[in-house]
């Protein structure tokens, strides 16, 4: 059998070699810059037939997993992103995907208003109000909590007030149902006062009051002490006129 060969006969060079060889990778790895993280952007959802072929016959779960998706798409390995930074287009066609497949959840309007709402982005903000507004329509009755939500926040975030009011003035005609509490249905009266529409507000009061709805005693001495408010606001506006 040959002999091995000892390592005394192998070059002095090699044996050097190595080692340096070693070092210089090692330098080269340490030298070079950590990789950068890249935000993947939110791009629009896949089709509503894809989506309910894909979910196998359970809409639902798969309703909750792109909601869980959606809410942590800001949270991306190595980065995170400022809400303000996503497109709210996509955002919106995504809730809008989720409502399609599981209309009875309240999840997607509770991300609309309470996380995708928050963002200091006045035209990001009307998109999702704007989306609430919709989906209200499609069912009233189950959804005018979210719509009172954004009339708060057009009012109290945004500043506007006609806005606050058409949303206000819909759950009173369309979420006319004794599950909705009143003062969800009147909450338009109030923001008529905000506006100065002292008479209107008067009058929808009035007809509140005669109407025999508010069997509530506390409901109904409230709002005998709102209309009563108003009577020395009309006083005062005719006795300054000349």
């Amino acid at each position: 059998m040959a002999k091995q060969r000892e390592v005394g006969s192998v070059p002095g060079w090699v044996r050097w070699l190595l080692p340096a060889l070693l070092v210089a990778q090692i330098a080269f790895r340490l030298a070079e810059p950590a990789p950068a993280a890249v935000a993947a952007q939110l791009g629009p959802p896949p089709a509503l037939d894809s989506l309910r072929l894909a979910a196998l016959g359970e809409p639902i779960g798969l309703a909750v997993a792109l909601s869980l998706r959606l809410q942590a798409f800001d949270t991306q390995p190595g980065v995170s992103i400022p809400f303000r930074e996503l497109d709210y287009q996509n955002i919106e066609r995504w809730l809008d995907r989720i409502v399609m497949l599981d209309p009875h959840s309240a999840y997607p309007f509770l991300l609309a208003s309470q996380l995708y709402s928050q963002v200091p982005d006045e035209a990001k903000q009307r998109i999702i109000l704007d989306f609430v507004f919709r989906k209200f329509r499609e069912d009233p009755v189950r959804r005018w909590r979210w719509l009172a939500h954004a009339s708060i926040i057009a009012k109290h975030r945004l500043g506007d007030l006609q806005l606050a009011l058409i949303y206000a003035r819909a759950i009173a005609t369309d979420a006319n149902d004794p599950m909705v509490p009143s003062w969800a249905r009147q909450m338009h009266i109030f923001l008529l006062e905000d506006l100065g529409e002292h008479e209107a507000a008067k009058i929808l009061l009035g007809g509140l009051l005669a109407s025999g709805t508010v069997n509530d005693a506390n409901e109904a001495r409230f709002l005998m002490e709102r209309l009563e408010a108003l009577e020395p606001d009309e006083i005062s506006t005719e006795s300054s006129r000349p």
